[in-house]
């Protein structure tokens, strides 16, 4: 079955391969190279707190045992706020959701206690329909004050190339035209509606490390903006990523042992019945 499908791969490669291609495509590089602003980083302290969240899910014979988990935490890995949950889950509770309001939660508490608040991930994937209604207006809410970026390692939106039929992301574009130290010109998407509008650029901090995206809420940022946000997390970024982004994700995440544990916990593993942690 295997041998079939490399086969056939290999036989449609190129055809494959040609949808990506676009007519456009030297115009979009030829975009990217000219909205690329080289800027040298200086390093700023700042008081800072990054916040990721975490949820998995343990199924029973039909029944599911979930948890979830928020946490604030800075470099030196002082916890600034966090919550957590866990439950039997029913139709109308949804562990992504709560995860994802946790996060929301913990931002409105951490904003008040450090200068600068780095959120994983992207604001549009909190005004998703999928993820209900409730977490736009609270996050909404919890940006209300201006000390709260979002940061994410990878992004497939087409931004500023959409219009020109790019087939692959501007992260992409980018990373192959683009090896100084820097940030892209701002871009402000307004597919959510004009009381969702989301700022973003790709920045570099160093020569020779991978793009990160970074999201603020609303329209009319300025490129000073932008490098006073680089400078502030420059210090304590490894490899061009923030370091208290990374010990948030480690501190939070849920894992299948994790869920072992609380099955334990529960006397749970005595039921009768397969069951299947979550990755």
């Amino acid at each position: 079955m295997l041998n079939s499908l490399y086969k056939d791969a290999i036989k449609n490669r190129e055809g494959i391969i040609s949808r990506l291609n676009n007519p456009d495509e030297e115009k979009i590089k030829e975009i990217a190279k000219k909205t690329w602003i080289e800027y040298e980083p200086k390093i700023e302290e700042c008081d800072i707190a990054g916040i990721d969240s975490s949820y998995n899910l343990g199924k029973f014979q039909g029944a599911e045992l979930w948890a979830a988990d928020a946490v604030a935490i800075k470099k030196n890995e002082v916890v600034v706020s966090e919550d957590h949950a866990h439950g039997i889950k029913t139709n109308d509770v949804q562990p992504e959701i709560k995860a994802s309001l946790m996060e929301i939660t913990v931002c409105d508490e951490a904003k008040n206690k450090v200068e600068l608040v780095l959120m994983d991930g992207s604001i549009t994937s909190h005004f998703d329909r999928r993820q209900g209604i409730g977490i736009g207006k609270n996050l909404k809410e919890a940006l209300k004050k201006k000390n709260v970026v979002f940061i994410a390692k990878t992004s497939n939106t087409l931004g500023r190339f959409k219009e020109l039929g790019a087939s692959l992301g501007e992260m992409y574009y980018y990373n192959y035209t683009t090896k100084s130290k820097g940030f892209s010109e701002i871009f402000e998407n307004r597919d959510y509606g004009s009381g969702k509008i989301v700022s973003h650029v790709f920045a570099r901090l160093n020569e020779s490390v991978p793009l990160i995206k970074i999201e603020l809420f609303g329209p009319d940022h300025t490129t000073d903006e932008i490098k006073d946000i680089i400078n502030k997390i420059n210090k304590q970024c490894i490899r061009g990523y923030p370091y208290s982004l990374k010990l948030a994700h480690n501190r939070c995440k849920i894992s299948g042992s994790d869920i072992d544990r609380l099955v334990r916990l529960f006397g749970m593993s005595n039921m009768i019945g397969s069951r299947e942690v979550l990755g």
